[in-house]
């Protein structure tokens, strides 16, 4: 079974990139859509990523943003892929590509099969499969099947379902956020046990 990777998103603190750095997930997210409790500035993420370990990729999370904006935290080094959550489009993609060579990741809320079907037509280099847009929830993984490409899931996920998730469904990677928080911040313990559940069966 290949290894699947592990996502910690919507990082805000240096104690979280510490706990991070120590864990050593594939990925870390920076949220940067104004309405999310988990928004950082440009100028703190790029503080935020000069203490993250250079084996760890940063991801910047977008919704309907300008794409010059996104592009350019790619093109300074603040992230190294863009993550987009919003309405974006084909035409979209195609102006971040102009701009920037970064890895885009797409997100999509799976209600239905038809759901799944525009995923998939997707040019983006990754999709992302969630119930919403950060709201903590699962959603049907019974519509998982066939899916040809490299693929995130989020949605719901907690150290207690993360092996199951790994182990069952095979994505590239399990994105977390609100599973590994108490209250409103991110738990060292929670982190710990996300990850140890998913190394457990990769």
């Amino acid at each position: 079974m290949d290894r699947v990777r592990i996502k910690f998103c919507g990082l805000t603190r240096p104690e979280d990139i510490e706990e991070a750095n120590n864990l050593s997930p594939a990925y870390i997210g920076f949220v940067f859509a104004p309405g999310s409790r988990r928004y950082v500035s440009p100028e703190k993420a790029a503080c935020l990523k000069a203490f993250l370990s250079p084996s760890i990729l940063a991801v910047g999370v977008f919704v309907d943003e300008d794409p010059e904006k996104a592009a350019a935290l790619a093109l300074n080094g603040t992230i190294d892929l863009i993550q987009l959550h919003g309405r974006e489009d084909e035409a979209y993609i195609r102006r971040l590509r102009d701009l920037t060579d970064a890895p885009l990741i797409q997100a999509f809320q799976v209600r239905s099969k038809e759901d799944l079907a525009r995923a998939r037509r997707s040019t983006a280099d990754y999709i992302l499969l969630d119930a919403g847009k950060g709201e903590g929830r699962p959603f049907d993984w019974s519509l998982l099947e066939n899916i040809d490409r490299p693929w995130f899931l989020a949605g719901g996920l907690t150290p207690e379902n993360a092996a199951l998730a790994a182990g069952s469904l095979h994505p590239y990677a399990l994105d977390v956020s609100s599973g590994i928080e108490t209250g409103t911040c991110k738990d060292r313990r929670k982190m710990a046990a996300f990850a140890a559940a998913v190394r457990s069966i990769t």
